[in-house]
């Protein structure tokens, strides 16, 4: 029977995120597309930043790009007792063997495995990779099979799994907006060519010690949905979302009309006084969220949002390209992220307060997915979150109220057609 965790093995957990930025300094700044593709590479200039520790004991480290999937890589080594991983799209490509051998292995030595995968997002993978983890003895759950006759429950096609989560020995945890595959790991885990795909600009958090435990009750809830069946209210947790009791919170949310991820970004973006930083792979939300960030703009507040221009949704990007004259009107400053896929979602508000994980600002995250975000009030991270946004802004173009409207009449068709139906995306 494995012991219990003691305080001192919380305190002495494994922080690979300093392993990291210990091993893997990173270079001079203003080389190619700012995407940090490899350890030691010199195409960003971003630096690992220092672990943010909580007045609770609970310690913070702030990911970019692949760099997130080498500290998961190395946690799931380390591990003791129990992994629990959560993922939308678990790659069937150098990457994603690699975490399935490592599952396997860690099986092997007697570590309880557990796997989650949503069948939508992990449609072009060998099935043989799930098989192999199970045969390995990795306990696999595939979410809301797409294929009737797997079913042990009902048959739910447009509900996912969007969340990325992954839970060492219930005292690591990291989530963020990055799958199992090459397109967000470079050559962070094992070696790759950059050239075989697109570059995915992404970030994630890990956190060690008191605060993991929330995150383990996330991932408890989803898979007793998964074995259990029943509502899928029941994959829902929502714990400190307004920081009455400290400094972090977790907001896992599940498909429902009346879903509580707007009313909270409205919370958010309403008591902003300074600034707004948002970062936002698929922008298409409801239009009391355009408004609540065009009225913050007007009283005042620095409000700045970093879009992709180019996705691998494309008519997404068309979506959040009708708001566009809105926004600038109101004094909202757009930037479009060039060279890469920006697949962040991270907002950061009067550099204090924090929401980062796998919500996007769309129909399909509000009312259609099941989603994953930490929820963080520390001065300490904020400023590390606004410093990220500030060297994304170095590889993106900012959108200018007078060149927007001398656009071609078919963009402006195409938005507004596209706008009308994005519930729909």
């Amino acid at each position: 029977m494995a012991r219990a965790d003691t305080a001192d093995d919380i305190q002495h957990a494994p922080d690979p995120g300093r392993a990291i930025a210990e091993k893997s300094p990173q270079g001079v700044e203003g080389t190619s597309s700012g995407v940090n593709i490899a350890p030691g590479s010199d195409d960003d200039g971003w630096c690992v930043p220092r672990p943010v520790d909580l007045a609770d004991g609970t310690r913070l480290q702030l990911y970019k790009d692949g760099e997130a999937l080498r500290a998961a890589y190395e946690a799931i080594k380390a591990a003791k007792r129990r992994i629990c991983l959560e993922v939308y799209i678990f790659g069937n490509d150098d990457t994603g063997r690699a975490f399935a051998d490592l599952m396997c292995d860690k099986a092997h030595e007697g570590v309880r495995t557990y796997v989650i995968y949503d069948s939508f997002g992990s449609i072009a993978t060998d099935r043989g990779v799930f098989e192999r983890m199970r045969r390995a003895g990795v306990n696999v759950q595939e979410f809301h099979p797409l294929r009737p006759w797997e079913l042990r429950y009902s048959w739910r096609p447009f509900n996912r799994d969007h969340r990325k989560l992954l839970i060492i020995d219930d005292q690591i945890a990291g989530l963020g907006g990055l799958n199992v595959g090459g397109e967000y790991a470079g050559s962070w885990v094992v070696k790759t060519s950059s050239t075989k795909c697109e570059l995915w600009r992404d970030n994630a958090m890990g956190i060690v010690g008191p605060g993991a435990r929330m995150f383990v009750r996330a991932f408890a809830n989803t898979w007793n949905y998964m074995i259990r069946g029943g509502r899928i209210a029941r994959a829902e947790l929502q714990h400190n979302t307004h920081f009455e009791e400290g400094e972090l919170g977790v907001m896992a949310s599940v498909p429902a009309a009346r879903s509580r991820v707007v009313p909270l970004a409205r919370d958010l973006i309403a008591g902003a006084k300074q600034s707004i930083e948002l970062t936002m792979a698929y922008f298409a939300p409801p239009d009391d969220l355009i408004d609540q960030l065009c009225d913050a703009a007007k009283r005042g507040v620095r409000v700045r949002l970093m879009l992709p221009s180019k996705c691998d949704v494309p008519l997404l990007v068309a979506a959040a390209r009708s708001f566009y004259e809105t926004l600038l009107t109101a004094g909202v400053e757009v930037y479009e992220r060039q060279s890469v896929v920006l697949h962040a979602k991270t907002l950061v508000v009067d550099c204090e307060r924090v929401a980062i994980g796998s919500t996007n600002l769309d129909y399909r995250s509000i009312e259609y997915n099941l989603e994953l975000s930490a929820l963080i009030k520390s001065k300490a991270f904020g400023k590390q979150v606004h410093d990220l946004f500030e060297h994304d802004v170095c590889f993106a173009r900012r959108i200018s109220l007078k060149e927007w409207r001398k656009r071609p009449w078919t963009d402006h068709l195409v938005q507004s057609i596209v706008n009308r139906v994005r519930h729909l995306l």
